[in-house]
């Protein structure tokens, strides 16, 4: 039973750190990015949001996996 609980907390512990890395990376790079050049704030955005949900999709792979694991 604990080595169960240990497995479902390794899955999303090490799935999420992933995700939540590239999620800043993200962030910052945009950031950085319009501060460069305030008026591609536009053109930025929407390609940021999509990178970030792609890499939000992978924590939810982890979680259900995590769910998964009887």
């Amino acid at each position: 039973m604990e080595n169960i609980m240990l497995a479902k907390a390794l899955a999303i512990g090490l799935g999420a750190i992933g995700p939540g890395l590239g999620i800043g990376f993200i962030g910052g790079k945009a950031v950085e990015a319009i501060g460069r050049n305030p008026e591609a704030s536009g053109k930025i955005l929407v390609p940021m949001l999509l990178a970030a949900a792609f890499a939000e999709a992978i924590a939810i792979y982890a979680l259900v996996i995590a769910f998964s694991i009887s």
